[in-house]
């Protein structure tokens, strides 16, 4: 089925063109993610194909039978309003019903009203809403949001962003035909585990996908093609992220090649148009428009990163950051448990674990502005950091590109001697001339956090901090800081979900696991994350005492179970899983059967096969839930 039409749409904000005359499709099925530099239209793209923006000219047709639903960076919420009314905003009987029986059984409440819980039951029953709700109850779990009952302006942006997601799936999950998920920067404020359950769960619903994400294992795994805005122009790339990287080299080669050629030409060209007389014939009118479209050729800019910084640092003295016996809680919470750790030269540390377990801390440790309770932080006289933060760029008053930066230094030493100036730097980082002279305030997000992160490294620190740097930046981005980083001789700490970049460039993780149990795990992200997977195997084989913390998880530990009741809300589900069970085997026998017997209409035989399909996945999931519960029950 097709989707979506778009015709010659062009837009500008203010005398900046975003994009010129771009024309694509998307058809049923379709997992595309949009690729483009900060500040040059992705998210007014999306924005204009769900209705929320303009296009100057051009034409957008979306197929009548389409809902298009959208996850923005920023979300509209009340925030005087709790989570579950932001979540279920819609007035849908299903979901209303849901609303209200999940508020009655949220865990940790105190007893409901039975009269109030019968009357949600029965609704429930009449609507035929368990299904539904089952898949609510996944979606909030594995996105680890509980406390429906609360304001979401009291949750923190990252939360917030989780929240803002769950109601989007479960919004398509309602919508159940034909829906158009348009996605921006859908992975951040995830942890690993969080972005391969989504990464699945996007799998299974055969949802036709538009994103923007700057996670490119994410990309490869749920994507199977890429358009990419660049220069005002679209291209469209069939295939995976390596694909489209080969294709885009070949691509910007052909262009500097042609481009070369337009150089030669326009030189000639000119040189004959200057000897032509004030009073051109006739004859030569075509050479002449000719002219006109070289020049135009011969002035486009080819983009040419080839500045290479081999970097002059503050050197590095013998003695780097060391960590002695190092002590640090807060209440309850304890992060760390007499840590030992001797920084050497040149060494690239990962830091992983859940959200809570204190990461952020112990980088406010190692940079000072947090005491540790007892044992001692010494760093070296000639260590300079540089901290890029999630706090983003502070700029006390508004002023040109060119300006901050200049105010940093002048000037960025190379090893060889040499220098590279403000503007240089600035166009390494993918702000062109003309960009300099704007206003930071006129910057879009992205182009702020990529501002902010050239300022970290235009000060010549020697010891990186990076907290989630790859959040909100575009992909070309993150290639030049990957270079840069790369290349780099001093110490870098990353703290980040993203695997791609963590697997690129770290050499060995600090592995926070809760309760003060900090593993040093020698190998990259996806390394770890496959011991740790098998590790996950040998606990549910033979589940024994374990010397190693549990792993993370977003769900709770199945020996938290041991010794527990059923909750009502529990039973209740134990009860219904039964029954659907049961439903779902008898289907699957009489659509077996139809199928086996030869007389089925072609037409009507590809909807049986898909729900054959659907009903086994559907086995799959409520048996392992009626296992848990069983197992709980006894």
């Amino acid at each position: 089925m097709h989707y979506v039409t778009v015709e010659g749409l062009t837009k500008s904000f203010g005398t900046k063109p975003l994009f010129k005359d771009i024309s694509f499709h998307i058809e049923e099925g379709d997992k595309i993610a949009l690729v483009a530099l900060n500040g040059t239209g992705k998210s007014t793209l999306l924005r204009i194909l769900c209705g929320k923006d303009v296009p100057d000219s051009g034409k957008v047709w979306i197929h009548k039978d389409v809902t298009v639903v959208m996850l923005e960076q920023q979300s509209a919420f009340d925030l005087s309003k709790t989570v579950i009314e932001n979540i279920f905003n819609h007035d849908n009987p299903v979901l209303n019903a849901i609303k209200e029986y999940e508020l009655l059984t949220e865990e940790g409440h105190e007893d409901p009203d039975l009269d109030k819980l019968t009357d949600a039951i029965a609704k429930m029953d009449e609507l035929n809403a368990w299904h539904f709700d089952s898949k609510v109850k996944q979606i909030l779990g594995k996105l680890n949001i509980h406390n429906l009952d609360q304001p979401v302006g009291s949750l923190s942006g990252g939360q917030q962003k989780r929240v803002a997601l769950a109601k989007v799936l479960i919004e398509i999950g309602f919508e159940h035909k034909h829906v158009l998920l348009i996605m921006d920067e859908p992975t951040n404020h995830l942890d690993v585990s969080m972005i391969e359950w989504l990464e699945n769960y996007l799998d299974q619903e055969k949802v036709t996908l538009l994103l923007v994400t700057h996670d490119r294992y994410f990309l490869d795994s749920v994507c199977n093609e890429i358009m990419e805005l660049d220069q005002e122009q679209l291209f469209i790339y069939k295939g995976d992220y390596e694909n489209y990287l080969e294709k885009k080299a070949a691509r910007e080669e052909m262009d500097k090649s042609s481009v070369d050629k337009a150089r030669n030409l326009y030189r000639k060209e000119l040189e004959w148009m200057r000897k032509q007389p004030k009073a051109r014939t006739t004859k030569s009118k075509s050479r002449q428009d000719a002219f006109y479209e070289v020049k135009e050729k011969a002035a486009t800019k080819v983009a040419d990163q080839q500045l290479e910084l081999n970097v002059k640092m503050t050197r590095l003295g013998g003695k780097i950051l060391e960590l002695k016996k190092v002590y640090k809680s807060f209440g309850d919470l304890k992060i760390l448990k007499g840590m030992d750790y001797t920084f050497k030269k040149g060494e690239r540390v990962g830091i992983v674990g859940k959200n809570g377990v204190g990461k952020s801390t112990f980088l406010n440790m190692l940079l000072g502005s947090e005491q540790p309770d007892s044992g001692k932080i010494n760093i070296g006289e000639t260590i300079v950091f540089g901290n890029y933060s999630q706090t983003g760029l502070v700029v006390k008053e508004d002023m040109r590109v060119i300006e901050f930066v200049k105010n940093i230094a002048e000037n960025f030493p190379l090893a060889d001697g040499t220098k590279v100036s403000a503007a240089q730097f600035l166009e390494l980082f993918l702000f062109p001339a003309e960009k300099q002279y704007t206003y930071i305030s006129k910057l879009s997000g992205g182009e702020k956090r990529r501002l902010h992160l050239l300022s970290i490294l235009f000060r010549n620190p020697n010891f990186l901090v990076l907290d989630e740097p790859t959040n909100d930046l575009d992909l070309p981005t993150l290639s030049i800081l990957e270079s840069f980083l790369q290349d780099f001789q001093g110490c870098v700490i990353i703290v980040s979900h993203d695997r791609y970049f963590m697997d690129k460039l770290v050499e060995h993780l600090f592995v926070f696991e809760g309760d003060a149990n900090i593993r040093d795990y020698p190998g990259n992200y996806t390394q770890y994350r496959e011991w740790q997977k098998e590790e996950d195997k040998k606990k549910t084989a033979a589940p024994k005492k374990e010397t190693t913390p549990e792993p993370v998880a977003v769900a709770a530990p199945a020996a938290e179970n041991k010794g527990r009741k059923l909750s009502f809300k529990e039973k209740r589900e134990l009860e219904l899983l039964e029954k659907e069970i049961e439903q779902l085997e008898t289907e699957k026998k009489t659509i077996e059967a139809t199928l086996a017997s030869g007389e089925l209409a072609f037409d009507k035989m590809e909807p049986m096969t898909h729900r054959i399909g659907e009903i086994i996945q559907l086995l799959d999931d409520k048996g392992m839930r009626w296992l848990e519960l069983s197992e709980i029950n006894g």
